[in-house]
């Protein structure tokens, strides 16, 4: 079994920045990607930015040059660093690891951007 622990979401004004956490723990003997996906009131679970095993990074157009994504060196915590947070920022934040093919996911942070 997996436990992902997340946190480090709020309330922050547009402009302002976040940084996420999700501390994974329990059977991670191969963690293929970890990856931070949001949802909004009303729409889709949307992938954000992933970092798999060998440390390369993908992002969604929409923060692009705005969030970045990194792990610790033990590569059992993963960080999302989101700067000139938008309103249209504001979700649901999903932590989720592929260990060793099988998906798993955190319990979800709230960030909240106001105009």
């Amino acid at each position: 079994q997996v436990q992902l622990v997340e946190s480090g979401g709020g309330l922050v004004r547009a402009g302002g920045s976040l940084r996420l956490s999700c501390a994974a723990s329990g059977n991670i003997y191969r963690i293929n990607s970890m990856n931070w996906y949001r949802q909004a009131p009303g729409k889709g679970r949307e992938l954000v930015a992933a970092i798999n095993s060998g440390g390369s990074t993908n992002y969604a157009d929409s923060v692009k040059g705005r969030f970045t994504i990194s792990r610790d060196i033990g590569k059992t915590t993963v960080y999302l660093q989101m700067n000139s947070l938008k309103p249209e920022d504001t979700a649901a934040y999903y932590c989720n690891l592929d260990v060793g093919g099988r998906p798993y996911w955190g319990q979800g942070t709230q960030v909240t951007v106001s105009s």
